[in-house]
């Protein structure tokens, strides 16, 4: 009786401290700043910690690496904290590095597909805050792009790219891009030829075309008020131009087209003792109306790990894998969906015949209704682990900024995964999925 009295009361307090947890996160609102620059600027307040998260993303990403010269948007955010050129001589690596240990602060850059971000994290108060942001300014403007630097990048960036070479996950990944993406320019990955290939000219080149005012977005979170936000996004822009050359044009992004079974499998011998599959096509971007049919649906199908349809098929009636998923990933020019699996050479064929099997059933006639309301309860009482963090509230705004989405995003998200129903997921799944259009990709001992 006792045990029992005891479950239930942590039960009733697991529920109420998710609630107010939820609603707490719901009640902080996105605020849109003042633009600085021909930037777009927005904050959500936290007084939780004495802390700042901010993030400037840059129309910048890999999707413009000029042809032959895959990696040069990496290669550019990279060296950006390599060196910066002041009125009065040039601020080194060494310099940088200590001075943001000094502050206690972190500053890093990546270039994805989409973008290229800078996120700054620092102590909210006012002198160590504004030193960060000021360095992180000097380095979005300023870089050196100093040639032994880059010579030096350039050798370290090629052997990684040789080990990468010898994983097979790094094999599959490349190869399924190419095959999926086609003639988009995501399909592109860095080689040591186009690595080398990169010269400074290159770089600065890159940097004056698509590091300005008018592409960045900057995304704040934390203990600063409407002000000082402000006051941050007029600092991190006010050296950067808000105009500069004309950008190419993306191709279109269109959606896998219909092929023969022989141009959609590729095969790809490796020394491995586990085979590594992939499987999946071009599919919705962020702001598609399908986003939460299809999110709650993957959930059922792949997304839901152990609990998923994918995992029952695969791993518990059949012990072929221990691992097994499906992921949509919507940015806002393109996305993709893809399954996998890792399994023993023996099995490949049969994995991959159920893998197939398993979403072609799924994409026909969707979840069970008792699959959807399961789906829909893990998401929408999950959804507070999402918010946990000045962090993943980062996470959240840059994703809904980024992407064009209502401001209100956060706050009715699990009322939208809860409004799902099961026709608006078969249709969504019917309308963006088709098994006869799915590349697959196998690398491992092939037979």
């Amino acid at each position: 009786m006792k045990s029992k009295y005891f479950n239930k009361r942590a039960t009733f307090f697991c529920m109420l401290f998710f609630g107010m947890f939820q609603s707490a996160f719901a009640l902080l609102p996105i605020e849109t700043l003042d633009e600085a620059n021909g930037a777009k600027a927005f904050l959500i307040q936290t007084k939780t910690l004495p802390m700042v998260d901010i993030e400037v993303s840059i129309d910048a990403g890999a999707q413009y690496d000029p042809t032959g010269k895959a990696g040069l948007a990496s290669m550019t955010a990279q060296l950006l904290s390599y060196g910066i050129n002041l009125e009065k001589g040039v601020l080194g690596e060494e310099q940088i590095a200590d001075e943001i240990a000094e502050l206690g602060a972190t500053i890093g850059t990546f270039a994805g597909g989409e973008r290229t971000v800078l996120r700054i994290r620092s102590l909210s108060r006012k002198d160590l805050r504004d030193r960060a942001v000021r360095l992180a300014a000097m380095m979005l403007a300023s870089p050196t792009f100093d040639a032994k630097i880059l010579h030096r990048e350039k050798q370290r960036i090629s052997t990684a790219l040789l080990e990468a070479e010898t994983k097979p996950e790094s094999v599959l990944d490349k190869n399924f891009r190419k095959v999926v993406y086609k003639n988009y320019p995501l399909s592109q990955s860095p080689t040591v030829k186009s690595i080398n290939g990169v010269e400074i000219s290159d770089l600065k080149s890159f940097h004056k075309q698509f590091y300005r005012g008018d592409r960045i977005i900057v995304s704040i979170v934390g203990n600063v008020d409407r002000s000082e936000a402000n006051e941050i996004v007029r600092v991190l822009t006010q050296r950067l131009s808000n105009s500069g050359p004309a950008v190419p044009k993306l191709p279109k992004f269109q959606i896998s087209p219909i092929e023969p079974l022989d141009l959609r499998e590729t095969k790809i011998p490796f020394d491995t003792q586990q085979t590594h599959i992939a499987m999946g096509m071009t599919a919705i971007t962020r702001s598609n109306p399908d986003y939460f049919p299809l999110l709650v649906g993957n959930y059922v199908l792949g997304g839901g790990g152990f609990v998923s349809r994918l995992m029952l098929e695969v791993r518990e009636k059949r012990g072929l894998a221990y691992s097994v998923f499906s992921y949509f990933t919507p940015g806002k020019d393109s996305g993709i969906f893809q399954a996998g699996l890792q399994t023993r050479n023996d099995q490949a064929a049969l994995a991959l015949q159920v893998l197939q099997e398993t979403i072609g059933k799924f994409i026909a006639e969707g979840p069970t209704n008792d699959e959807l309301i399961a789906a829909k309860a893990n998401l929408v009482n999950g959804y507070p682990l999402r918010l946990d963090s000045n962090r993943k509230l980062l996470d959240n705004l840059s994703a809904i900024s980024w992407n064009g989405l209502p401001l209100d995003t956060m706050e009715v998200w699990t009322k939208n995964v809860d409004a799902v129903s099961l026709d608006q997921v078969r249709s969504a799944f019917k309308r963006h999925l088709d098994i006869n259009r799915m590349q697959i990709v196998v690398v491992g001992a092939l037979k």
